[in-house]
């Protein structure tokens, strides 16, 4: 049996959203596998998912977004649980609490973060090693943004998720975060642009990040880069388009994109006082939209 810590003690781990600051698809494999550049960061704030030790696994859900959030038994926190017992002998589980406030199916990773933040929680339970290798092969074998959110900091991501580069250096980047509430799935999106099996992206290379770089160095490495899921999800949801015209118009925007799949868009501002001022411009004249200033990094 593995050396655990008092059952008496409730775990709990922070699940950041994950924000694709870029996201470059630099072409589709013969299995139909999609590869990607993508630079990932997080917010600082997110779900919250909480772990009471016991002797068999269950979970619990509320929070604003908990309706939207599927099937307990579905659900990626009890299925990457399932995945690290099976790999673990002995491994001590016990019942998790989630407190879901992201988006579902938003371009944010809120699913893979809270499957991420299970499994912290489980090492830290079990006496893991974070770099045990075997926290990366449940996270992977549960979904492709599950691996980059187990260290939940910025770094470049590539092939179809499973390479992950250095965790990179980056100023904290003042930021709004917007989903106009229209779910997305990634699935219908990549339909969408209709890659052919074997295409490969002749456009212009992913900038090159490699950490300590001023902010000002930040933003203009980023208008270098792109999001080439964009146009497919504003054919699909056309709101996105309105979403990215509103941000791109607030006074102190520097960027605005598109997140993942999206429907989540992300802008960055020159700092927190723009970005929260245009928080409460945006949340006046669209109450129906999911509206968050945060730091990334």
């Amino acid at each position: 049996m593995l050396d655990t810590l008092e059952p008496t003690v409730r775990l709990i781990e922070r699940a950041p959203a994950k924000i694709n600051l870029t996201l470059h698809i630099t072409g589709r494999r013969d299995n139909g596998w999609h590869a990607l550049e993508s630079l990932v960061v997080f917010t600082r704030s997110g779900d919250t998912l909480t772990l009471d030790p016991g002797p068999t696994l269950g979970l619990t859900v509320d929070g604003p977004t908990a309706a939207a959030s599927g099937a307990i038994e579905d659900n990626l926190v009890c299925r990457v649980a399932r995945s690290l017992a099976a790999r673990v002998p002995g491994l001590q589980l016990g019942v998790f609490h989630l407190v879901k406030r992201l988006p579902v199916a938003a371009g944010i990773g809120g699913g893979s973060s809270d499957a991420a933040a299970a499994l912290r929680l489980l090492a830290r339970l079990n006496g893991l090693s974070p770099d045990d290798p075997r926290l990366v092969e449940a996270a992977a074998e549960n979904g492709a943004d599950i691996p980059v959110c187990l260290g939940a900091t910025a770094r470049m991501m590539s092939g179809v998720g499973d390479i992950l580069g250095p965790p990179l250096a980056l100023p904290p980047l003042p930021a709004l975060i917007v989903n106009p509430g229209v779910p997305l799935e990634t699935k219908a999106v990549f339909k969408r642009m209709n890659l052919a099996a074997g295409w490969h992206n002749s456009a212009s290379a992913h900038p090159s990040f490699v950490g300590g770089e001023s902010a000002t160095d930040v933003f203009a490495l980023l208008k270098r880069g792109r999001n080439d899921m964009e146009d497919a999800a504003c054919v699909l949801a056309p709101v996105v388009s309105d979403v990215l015209a509103v941000l791109s118009a607030a006074p102190g925007c520097r960027l605005a994109r598109m997140s993942g799949s999206g429907a989540t868009c992300v802008a960055l501002f020159t700092d927190c006082k723009h970005a929260g001022r245009a928080k409460k411009t945006i949340q006046s004249a669209h109450p129906g939209w999911w509206v968050k200033a945060t730091m990334l990094g």
